[in-house]
């Protein structure tokens, strides 16, 4: 198999971020977390926050997207790069269940993933380029701050969207794994300024993904 040019890899990056940004990610390889599911009655208010709630998950899977794959693409160790990109495709499984699941609501994703995508990929490539534990460190802390914002969405979801609810506790589970695999791997601890800025920007793209 021929080896990827640098030119070669960025226009893959590329091609991917518009992929994840503005088209339909590929199926799923493991079932629909709802698809067993029964709906009791929403409201149309429940149906809209639900919706929201959910554009905001769908978002934090966009960026994800461009953590994983920005880290990809500077890693030093060839395994960590591969296991990067292993990660960003268990985290394509979740932007495909919260997009169908907005469907199902009636609903569009969010106009800014673009710049959640991007924003997150730069990110991520710094992280790469500061070594492989800090990567590391970088990845246990993001999914630690996203189960903490899954635990928040699953407490405000409406009772009766068990639809939602559902996709939200297999998410969970996921990104809770790839925390304890990070920090198995030698994850390094985040300084403390740099998790209360993670957290600060968490926070604007909840803000503003639930409305836009």
């Amino acid at each position: 198999m021929r080896r990827l040019s640098p030119a070669d890899r960025l226009l893959d990056e590329l091609q991917h971020g518009l992929q994840t940004c503005h088209l339909r990610p590929p199926e799923s390889a493991r079932g629909y977390p709802a698809s067993s599911v029964d709906d009791g009655e929403l409201s149309a208010r429940e149906q809209a926050h639900a919706a929201g709630l959910m554009r905001v998950n769908n978002a934090g899977e966009v960026a994800a997207q461009g953590l994983y794959r920005g880290q990809a693409l500077t890693a030093r160790e060839q395994g960590l790069g591969s296991a990067m990109q292993q990660a960003a495709e268990e985290e394509n499984e979740h932007l495909n269940w919260c997009q169908r699941r907005l469907s199902e609501l009636g609903r569009r994703r969010s106009l800014l993933d673009g710049a959640w995508y991007w924003g997150s990929f730069t990110i991520g490539a710094l992280a790469g380029m500061a070594g492989d534990r800090w990567s590391l460190g970088f990845v246990e802390e993001t999914e630690n701050q996203v189960c903490e914002h899954l635990d928040r969405h699953f407490e405000r979801l409406p009772a009766a969207d068990r639809r939602s609810r559902a996709i939200v506790e297999t998410m969970r589970e996921d990104e809770l794994r790839h925390a304890r695999q990070a920090a198995a791997a030698g994850a390094a601890e985040l300084p403390y300024p740099v998790k209360k800025a993670m957290t600060l920007i968490s926070k604007v793209m909840t803000f503003t993904a639930y409305r836009i």
